[in-house]
């Protein structure tokens, strides 16, 4: 029987050392913390957003080859997803429709995570938490994990699932990836993604706890995004979906250099046109109360230097261009961002285009394979980063056992 050392028990690796465990190899699955899944339990307030419910392939980030991506994510369709949690683990998965995202039935992220680790030990696995492995290399039989014990473990292929550098307070420290670029692996810079953006001084602080829908564009150079969803004022600047999968655009840009810009509401500047009209003694208070709260639109109005309390028939035309303005594309003020502490996930890491897209196996060291957020990709909030790590721990567990027969 053919031996295999997963590293990492979060969603890639537990689920690598599942398929590996049930294509008939002896596998080992090691954690650095005391129970592993930690960003499981956390995630989706809680509730763990497992899987999207629709799937857009063309909202994942990577430096890499697109068409790489798109392989790797295909390997294990969205349908075939839900149909192995709801069956393997008997976990009904509900979809909540206004944001497109499926959730267990349970709304218990801890069902999820002690689920994923019932179903390795029912396939076989060896858990062993409290784990820190320090290193990797090639060896005669295969490969030798070095841990910080002292004691060292000879496997005949290595998972690596270590995760990235966000939340470091579940256990990511990045080990994973220093042990990828010792090997020699081609690295795209990390960074964190999916992460609040903030402001000093804070501008909007007033409207802390104020939310809504927005549409928002971060733009550097050539780099794009833009997002729909829910925005929240912070005490320090922006959060919320919208903000956090536009926001690896602002990270990267050099001096805060990025441009972000919002759409307040559904309506474009010929239906602010309209909107604003000359209508009896209606004043601009009233039509900016109707769309968005009320807090947030006298910040705007004073932004735009329009007194809210004045009616629209005395309103001059650039004030009333000025307001549209702000309405469809106003800027918002930002300076930084909560890095790796609140990021979501970490973007960049391993190119893809040393691992098979197929298999997950190291294009550098035969017997070596790489999954997860290791590896330079991320999606958007929704289940779109779970989606790549089942995807890419059940083709790196399949392909380690099959590659070491």
């Amino acid at each position: 029987m053919k031996r295999i050392v997963v590293v990492g028990a979060g969603a890639a690796g537990t689920m690598a050392a599942i398929f590996a465990a049930s294509g008939g190899a002896e596998t080992t699955l090691l954690e650095s913390t005391s129970d592993g899944g930690r960003k499981i339990l956390i995630s989706g307030g809680g509730r763990c957003n497992i899987l999207p419910a629709r799937l857009d392939e063309s909202r994942f980030v990577t430096d890499s080859s697109p068409n790489t991506l798109r392989k790797i994510v295909r390997s294990w369709p969205l349908p075939e997803q839900i149909a192995f949690f709801e069956r393997e683990l008997s976990l009904p998965l509900v979809e909540e429709t206004e944001s497109g995202k499926l959730f267990p039935a349970s709304n218990h992220a801890r069902d999820v995570r002690d689920g994923l680790l019932a179903l390795a030990a029912r396939t076989g696995v060896r858990f062993r938490p409290n784990t820190t492995v320090t290193g990797a290399s090639p060896a005669p039989s295969g490969w030798r994990v070095e841990q910080a014990s002292g004691e060292a473990l000879e496997a005949d292929a290595l998972i690596l699932a270590t995760g990235g550098l966000s939340v470091p307070k579940t256990g990511s420290d990045g080990r994973g990836l220093k042990i990828a670029e010792a090997l020699g692996h081609t690295m795209h810079p990390t960074y964190a993604a999916l992460t609040p953006l903030t402001a000093e001084p804070p501008k909007y602080a007033h409207l802390s706890g104020v939310s809504l829908t927005v549409t928002i564009t971060a733009r550097d150079g050539d780099r794009e995004a833009e997002a729909t969803g829910g925005f929240l004022f912070t005490h320090h600047g922006y959060s919320g979906p919208s903000v956090l999968d536009v926001s690896h655009v602002a990270v990267r840009s050099v001096g805060a250099s990025a441009k972000v810009r919002v759409k307040w509401t559904p309506l474009d500047a010929a239906q602010w046109e309209a909107a604003l009209k000359p209508d009896g003694t209606r004043t601009v208070m009233s039509v900016l109360r109707g769309k968005v709260p009320d807090r947030l639109a006298l910040a705007l109005a004073s932004t735009a230097n329009v007194d809210p309390g004045r009616t629209l028939a005395q309103l001059k035309r650039e004030e009333r261009l000025a307001l549209i303005e702000i309405m469809v594309r106003g800027g918002l003020p930002w300076t930084g961002h909560e890095g790796y502490k609140k990021a979501e996930v970490t973007g960049g890491g391993v190119s893809l285009a040393e691992v098979d897209p197929r298999t997950m196996e190291s294009r550098k060291h035969p017997g070596l394979f790489l999954c997860g957020e290791m590896l330079d990709a991320f999606g958007p909030i929704g289940g779109y980063n779970f989606l790549w790590a089942w995807a890419t721990g059940k083709a790196a567990g399949l392909g380690a056992a099959r590659g070491s027969e």
